[in-house]
């Protein structure tokens, strides 16, 4: 373990996340969309905190899982205090126990509970430089926990590199709202969320290239047409986010 590379590799996520211009104005007004003052929001892979953060400016309560112990202590250190905001040490999955998560100290954005996905990333040109450098052993919970702990959520933020749909198998119900990640290369991931929410309940789905914070359609649109627009040319660009709303939201 290299403390170099720790120090590089939170100084680049708080650059990322907290220090770019314009990016937070952006991110409140979308997810005002999905959030009103005093709502449940959940963050599944919190990491820096710039989620929970634009959640509080709109008034959310907000319940943040995140895995890796840097990232830990920081969102202690800016949430601590924040009778708004309950941090939790671990990850959420399938079903409870614990589980080895891949750290990367260098880039930490790609940490991740999802073996496979971690693998297919090998033969990723946009990964050519990662590394996990070690394993931590974790605490998993479920959403369905979380929902028995906590209330009903009415957003659920889920950015877990790959490991998605295995956040989606501990889930029983249909909820309001939610985003997961999206990579090019990996749509599978995306296909296999859109089936576990159609066995929910009915879903329309958005999506926002890279960190842009933007809804890239104007209407909603459905599972298969979602898969189609990120399979485009445009789609293929760059990473984002996919929105599913479900379709009795008012």
């Amino acid at each position: 373990m290299s403390g170099l590379d720790r120090a590089i590799g939170l100084s680049r996520s708080l650059a990322i996340y907290h220090a770019i211009p314009g990016r937070q104005r952006r991110l409140r007004r979308l997810y005002a969309s999905f959030v009103a003052r005093g709502a449940l929001a959940f963050d599944i892979g919190a990491h820096a905190g710039n989620r929970v953060r634009a959640l509080r400016a709109l008034g959310a309560r907000v319940v943040a899982v995140e895995p890796q112990p840097d990232f830990q202590a920081l969102l202690r250190l800016l949430f601590g205090r924040d009778a708004g905001v309950t941090l939790l040490d671990g990850a959420v999955g399938a079903a409870p126990g614990r589980a080895a998560l891949a750290l990367s100290e260098r880039t930490p954005t790609v940490t991740t509970l999802a073996a496979e996905w971690r693998a297919a990333r090998a033969r990723d040109p946009d990964f050519a430089g990662v590394r996990w450098d070690r394993a931590v052993d974790v605490e998993v919970t479920t959403l369905d926990a979380m929902i028995a702990r906590f209330g009903e959520p009415e957003f659920v933020k889920i950015d877990v590199e790959g490991h998605e749909p295995a956040v989606l198998a501990g889930l029983t119900r249909p909820i309001a709202a939610l985003s997961i990640e999206y990579l090019p290369a990996a749509l599978d991931t995306v296909e296999a969320c859109i089936a576990r929410l159609a066995s929910l309940g009915a879903y329309r789905f958005n999506w926002s290239p890279g960190e842009s914070f933007v809804l890239a359609e104007q209407r909603w649109l459905d599972g298969p047409a979602l898969l189609r627009a990120l399979r485009s040319p445009e789609g293929r660009r760059r990473s984002g986010d996919v929105y599913a709303q479900r379709t009795s939201r008012s």
